[in-house]
């Protein structure tokens, strides 16, 4: 995986204009200063420059920007662990070390994933790794604001933008099946699902629906299923119903990140997203 600079990475205009994404400050090079930029948001009183420590172990993703605009549908993440940052911007991962010097963000070397996504989404990687060196970072609690010329982008913490989903009450979707090491998409046009509530699970298996009963015991969910219908279906189907049917088999264990739940009972797991 080949390495780069930020700070040398080319702003491509014209990628940038297709993309609708407008930061003709961000290639001077500039830091701004901690104050918001004129025609910003205003900032709380107790923001104050963001520190390595005070960032350590937060992601944030970006909800505003002034100055310019993120291509329709994309944000822009930032995960800090120590004083290492990474950068989600649409398209490629980026990662390597920082340091805040009076709240003034510096980088260093950076290693890049080399995806090929859509021009725009590959302009907004270009223009926002153009725009965070030397770009003056703010925090007031949970909101991180980085400020580079006419340019503000505003972030919030993840665990407040998007917090844990409680168990009981969302339709839990299987996204995936875990079989020892592999990980593996469901056959095109099939549905597993699980809604838990006061005691009792009902199963979208793939093919069959059931219910049961589960008992929750710290991050351990202990299945009494009770019954489902006996339809057959394709092998593939089948064999996601197997994978389900299995993971809730006895007793599972369970962690819920945001809206992803995974359970994992021995080898075998499911890893489902929550729907309202």
């Amino acid at each position: 995986m080949p390495s780069v600079r930020l700070s040398g990475l080319p702003f491509a205009a014209g990628l940038v204009a297709a993309a609708g994404l407008v930061l003709a400050a961000c290639s001077a090079g500039g830091a701004a200063s901690p104050a918001t930029p004129s025609g910003g948001p205003s900032t709380s009183a107790s923001a104050a420059p963001a520190t390595v420590d005070a960032l350590d172990g937060r992601t944030f993703v970006s909800t505003a920007m002034t100055g310019g605009s993120l291509v329709e549908g994309s944000t822009v993440t930032l995960t800090f662990t120590g004083t290492r940052l990474g950068v989600h911007a649409g398209c490629n991962q980026m990662s390597g070390d920082y340091q805040l010097v009076d709240g003034v963000l510096k980088l260093g070397q950076v290693m890049t994933t080399e995806m090929a996504c859509e021009a725009p989404l590959m302009a907004q990687d270009q223009a926002i790794a153009a725009f965070l060196p030397g770009a003056a970072a703010t925090l007031a609690s949970d909101t991180l604001a980085l400020a580079k010329d006419a340019v503000t982008l505003t972030l919030l913490d993840t665990e407040v933008a998007n917090p844990d989903r409680s168990l009981e009450g969302p339709r839990w979707v299987v996204t995936s099946i875990v079989a020892g090491d592999a990980v593996s998409s469901l056959p095109a046009g099939a549905t597993a699902s699980l809604t838990f509530g006061g005691g009792s699970v009902s199963v979208e298996a793939g093919c069959n629906t059931g219910s049961g009963s589960y008992t929750v015991t710290g991050d351990r969910i202990a299945f009494d299923l009770v019954g489902s219908t006996l339809k057959l279906c394709p092998d593939d189907v089948m064999a996601l119903e197997n994978a389900v049917l299995t993971t809730l088999r006895g007793e599972a264990s369970y962690a819920i990140d945001a809206d992803t739940l995974t359970l994992t009972n021995g080898s075998t797991g499911l890893v489902l997203t929550a729907q309202p």
